[in-house]
């Protein structure tokens, strides 16, 4: 039997980059990697013809719009990647029988509650990326009913831009910084979220995955603000700087962010027995990496 092949999109982000890394420890499965200079997934056509030429078995979509304030006035970019394309490719997963693994955020939801949000939970975005990405999901089970939707907060790593590799930089460059106090959430390193998918990968062939059961929520364990995820870092590095603790009113964005976007991973955990490290743990282990 030939090994199955698995698509990863968006292979130059954070969580197609952690693929990149871990394809090495599953030399079982045929990796094929695109990012948008390869593959545009915003062409339904160019999609078609790249698994017509391809024998694929699964299709991990980590491409995405992320820019959370730009999307406000980039809203067809926005629209055409984090929903058009996503459609593009769970239309033709379901066409060729191909299953399909989509990556969502916590952004569809408003951020108005006070306990972990379950899959189930009213959505809400409070922006445009939110409501791109929700878009994304809908367009996803309308074309392919058994797309499997992962919905992930605060993402980090060692490759890509983000909230930690920002902060390394700023205190390295300023005596002082001021980080928002009051937005509560789950920082997720995106090496355990791409483990996670190929849990489910793995365990999709045991099709213990019934068809109501379709979005799952994934974070690191730990429930944490910003400024508490920056003194964290400033800590494990031995950083001199000041991190100043503001309110978000002090802070103004373009798109309001929820104020909480704890995510409960209880569902997740169960169905496919995964172990979920805690956010502090992970961070220690993407800060060597970064050293």
């Amino acid at each position: 039997m030939s090994a199955q092949t698995i698509l990863i999109t968006g292979a130059n982000g954070q969580v197609g980059s952690e693929f990149r890394v871990l394809a090495k420890a599953y030399p079982q499965y045929n990796f094929l990697f695109v990012a948008k200079d390869e593959l545009s997934i915003d062409n339904a056509a160019a999609v078609k013809e790249y698994f017509d030429k391809h024998s694929i078995q699964y299709c991990v979509n980590c491409a995405a719009y992320t820019a959370v304030d730009k999307a406000e006035t980039e809203t067809e970019k926005a629209f055409l990647i984090n929903a058009d394309a996503v459609e593009n490719l769970a239309t033709v997963c379901k066409a060729k029988g191909a299953k399909f693994i989509h990556i969502s955020t916590d952004y569809v939801f408003d951020g108005t509650n006070t306990t972990p949000y379950l899959e189930s939970d009213p959505v809400k975005p409070l922006g445009v990326y939110g409501a791109s990405k929700l878009k994304g999901e809908q367009l996803a089970h309308q074309n392919d009913p058994d797309t499997i939707i992962i919905r992930t907060s605060w993402v980090y790593s060692s490759f890509g831009n983000n909230f930690v590799k920002t902060m390394l930089r700023l205190m390295k460059e300023r005596e002082s910084i001021s980080v928002v106090n009051d937005q509560q959430g789950c920082p997720t390193y995106a090496a355990d979220l791409a483990n996670v998918i190929m849990q489910i990968i793995i365990n999709y062939q045991l099709s213990i995955i019934n068809s109501t059961n379709r979005i799952f929520n994934y974070s690191n364990a730990g429930v944490i603000n910003w400024h508490q995820f920056a003194i964290a870092i400033k800590e494990l590095t031995n950083s001199k700087c000041i991190v100043n603790s503001i309110p978000s009113s002090q802070y103004p964005t373009p798109a309001k962010r929820p104020q909480y976007s704890v995510l409960d991973t209880t569902k997740i955990h169960e169905t496919f027995a995964i172990t979920i490290p805690a956010w502090k743990d992970s961070l220690v282990t993407c800060l060597g990496l970064l050293k």
